[in-house]
């Protein structure tokens, strides 16, 4: 099943306590659907400047990843984020913020978008996310990621949204925001009560947790002892776990189980080097293979 996402598309500049790199290819979009792509078809809505390198573009599209909702604007400049790592390389500080195009993005979906049955909303503005729903009438499972930023200054329009889609995935410190509760299992159950079918809560290196109404486990992250860029880990879990619901076509208790799981298994390439670079180099023979060493780890 087609699946769209629409969501931040970068330039990075990243900085780890062994590295750096400059300009390199990022955002919430562009992680997720090449994660997804190993899945699913996916079509992909952002927006970027004239400085845009169309060799991303290729990139992107060697993946089969549909570009056509990908607005070049006149005059404009590309969204970009310069960050840097500390040593424990979970924690990081965001030394520069360049909305640029991002800052006025308003996604328009055509005809083709408003058929997707299984539709992500990158982290942005819950009044971004509200008006792409509000265009998606043929979507099944609305799933929408979101950030402490949009918790404290737009918190009602937030409250909106949750009332209006399936599942949400944020970090724990944001679930602890929401929630207003430093108890993290507390604090998955009170955000599921404000309307969501679902809440996924990333945990970083200690994977994930997963809340619904009759629900609640825990999936470890896979153990991978190289961490050379965590950028992108949690929109690449995300694409992993809608790639495969959208491959399956259903979403289940089973097959959300599942999603969880290639979802971690994809954030752990991501996080083994720079930009997109690990998931360029492996294939869906290697994430099915690391699913497989994940699954018996878990078996006891």
């Amino acid at each position: 099943m087609p699946l769209l996402v629409v969501g931040s598309i970068a330039l990075d500049c990243i900085e780890t306590p062994t590295a750096k790199r400059d300009d390199v290819l990022g955002g919430s979009a562009v992680f997720f659907s090449y994660a997804a792509s190993f899945f699913s078809p996916v079509r992909m809505i952002g927006a970027v400047g004239e400085d845009w390198p169309q060799q991303h573009t290729k990139l992107l599209e060697t993946r089969g990843i549909d570009t056509s909702g990908l607005q070049t604007i006149p005059g404009g400049r590309t969204f970009r984020w310069r960050g840097r790592y500390l040593p424990n390389m979970n924690d990081r500080e965001t030394l520069e913020v360049h909305l640029n195009v991002l800052g006025d993005f308003q996604p328009k979906l055509n005809d083709t978008h408003r058929d997707c049955r299984f539709l992500f909303l990158g982290n942005a503005s819950p009044v971004v996310q509200l008006s792409v729903l509000d265009q998606a009438k043929g979507a099944e499972l609305t799933v929408a990621d979101t950030m402490d930023l949009w918790i404290n200054i737009q918190r009602d329009e937030l409250s909106q949204l949750l009332k209006r889609i399936d599942g949400l995935v944020l970090n724990d410190s944001e679930a602890k925001l929401l929630a207003e509760d430093e108890n993290l299992v507390r604090a998955g159950r009170a955000v599921l009560a404000m309307g969501p079918k679902f809440v996924v809560i990333k945990k970083g290196e200690h994977g994930a947790m997963f809340f619904s109404e009759h629900e609640m486990y825990v999936m470890p992250a896979f153990p991978t002892p190289t961490v050379l860029d965590p950028t992108g880990a949690g929109d690449s879990f995300a694409g992993g776990m809608m790639g495969h619901l959208a491959a399956l076509g259903r979403f289940d208790s089973q097959a959300l189980k599942e999603a969880l799981a290639y979802g971690v298994v994809t954030a752990s390439f991501t996080v083994e080097d720079f930009s997109l670079d690990r998931l360029a180099a492996i294939s869906r023979h290697d994430l099915d293979r690391r699913l497989a060493e994940y699954r018996e780890m878990l078996s006891f």
